[in-house]
């Protein structure tokens, strides 16, 4: 049995578990209306299958699972969920501890340490307000040695067959085999390209998007509509065909940015330095 917290204000109910710091659902009461999709199993327990987790502290994967820093080799380690890439880090495998709880917030608390230098302690809060859900996530590391830092989110938006999306940027990065990207691209498809409201086709989508302003937006008939905000500067969309979600997720860096030129958006930090990263989930009515 894994512990489940349930936040709540007259309007919005989330729940969150300890177990990968996920959120397991977030509803707006007020019009009934799942937000954020829910965790249904009632055996077992994959994070994936929650309705968002924490990607630290890394995002999602790198190209053989290992990059260069400072002319070091460093091999990242296994994954239990993966077997090529230790995929989107480990504070999603982890169980953090309960440090702070109320009736309208949660804050738990991560220590880490492998042998290939990440060796970090982390913070993330959700809370919830007038607004919606607020979540911050804050690392820092513990190592003699300096190490490259990355953050993300991956929330699971409920999706329809007529919910549309809009979000700013400036290309995107197409997938190529073991979902790692291609080159960046300048000239995004129509299909891809989100810059003005669309309704997504139904197909498969794993894309990392550049240029991103911190602001997405999902509109769903007779829904409230929705509205991600975030300080990240990355924006990864994953999408499965025929199903009732859709992946908008904020990440500090592209995916396999360990191994492009000028490691974009990774921090490199000291011991006792720190890095941080928010997202919020507005409701509008």
């Amino acid at each position: 049995m894994m512990d489940i917290y349930t936040l709540s204000t007259p309007r919005f109910r989330l729940r969150v578990t300890p177990q990968s710091a996920a959120i397991l659902s977030f509803d707006d009461v007020g019009s009934d209306t799942a937000i954020l999709r829910p965790y249904q199993r009632d055996t077992g327990w994959h994070p994936g299958e929650s309705a968002l987790f924490p990607m630290l502290p890394l995002a999602n994967r790198v190209r053989d699972n290992r990059f260069c820093l400072a002319g070091r080799e460093i091999c990242l380690p296994d994954s239990a969920l993966d077997n090529q890439f230790f995929l989107h880090g480990d504070g999603w495998l982890q169980r953090w501890q309960l440090r702070d709880l109320s009736c309208t917030h949660i804050s738990l608390g991560l220590r880490v340490q492998h042998s290939c230098g990440f060796d970090y302690s982390a913070s993330l809060v959700y809370r919830l307000t007038d607004e919606g859900l607020s979540a911050y996530l804050t690392l820092r590391h513990c190592g003699a040695e300096p190490m490259l830092y990355g953050l993300g989110f991956h929330p699971f938006f409920v999706k329809t067959p007529q919910t549309q999306i809009r979000f700013s940027s400036s290309g995107y990065w197409p997938e190529g085999e073991l979902h790692l990207p291609l080159a960046w691209q300048g000239n995004t498809p129509a299909a891809l390209d989100f810059t003005r409201t669309k309704v997504p086709d139904n197909v498969w989508m794993n894309h990392g998007y550049s240029g991103w302003n911190g602001v997405a937006h999902l509109a769903t008939p007779n829904q409230p509509t929705i509205s991600l905000r975030s300080s990240a500067s990355y924006l990864m969309l994953f999408q499965m065909p025929d199903e009732p979600f859709i992946c908008l997720e904020p990440q500090s860096h592209p995916v396999d940015a360990h191994n492009m030129d000028g490691q974009p958006g990774l921090v490199l930090l000291g011991k006792g330095e720190m890095t941080e990263m928010g997202m919020r989930v507005e409701v509008n009515d």
